[in-house]
């Protein structure tokens, strides 16, 4: 367990913490309650999926942000959108042999004090995997600024997902992330 200024981060059973990751991510990223329901039952179907790793970050026994990912299989609907975008940009293999970050989102109150890089980095090193993919939305964002500064790139922009009006980025980093240096953003929300 890694300690920040009134901040822990720890595993957490993600289907059991679930409710409470959506009422983290419906602040952070803004959704609607209809949103929080269907992304409660992709979330119940990630908990179940070989090699998840969930981690939370707690504060007085609250939970303020949450990260989760999986080593990545093209048949995940995630890399069936995203598959033929890096393939048109010659990064098709890094669907394979990479950890996706499927979700990072801190409240908006503990946003630059190292909890979204805390959990990025906790996850992609207990992963075992020697790189890792995620998306973001493809905008100048504090969590694009973020990723950049833990070393991932861009391997793929405008990519757009069914049902979502903004266009994302797939950026890839190799593992083990670069090291924060002071002064960087810190704040995420990866989708």
């Amino acid at each position: 367990m890694e300690q920040l200024t009134e901040v822990t981060i720890e595993a957490i059973d993600l289907a059991a913490w679930a409710p409470y990751a959506l009422e983290v991510q419906a602040v952070a990223f803004g959704l609607t309650a209809e949103e929080v329901a269907v992304r409660l039952q992709i979330v119940g179907r990630h908990a179940q999926q070989p090699g998840v790793l969930a981690l939370g970050a707690m504060s007085r026994g609250r939970l303020v942000g949450f990260g989760y990912g999986m080593p990545n299989r093209r048949e995940h609907w995630w890399s069936t959108v995203i598959q033929p975008h890096l393939e048109a940009a010659g990064h098709g293999d890094w669907l394979d042999d990479v950890f996706a970050i499927t979700e990072l989102h801190v409240l908006p109150q503990f946003q630059g004090r190292g909890v979204g890089s805390t959990l990025i980095r906790t996850l992609c090193e207990r992963s075992g995997q020697p790189r890792s993919i995620l998306s973001a939305i493809d905008a100048e964002t504090p969590a694009r600024r973020l990723y950049r500064a833990l070393g991932y790139r861009d391997l793929a922009r405008a990519v757009r997902f069914p049902n979502t009006d903004r266009p994302y980025a797939v950026m890839g980093a190799r593992l083990p992330l670069a090291q924060w240096r002071a002064g960087q953003s810190q704040s995420a929300n990866s989708r």
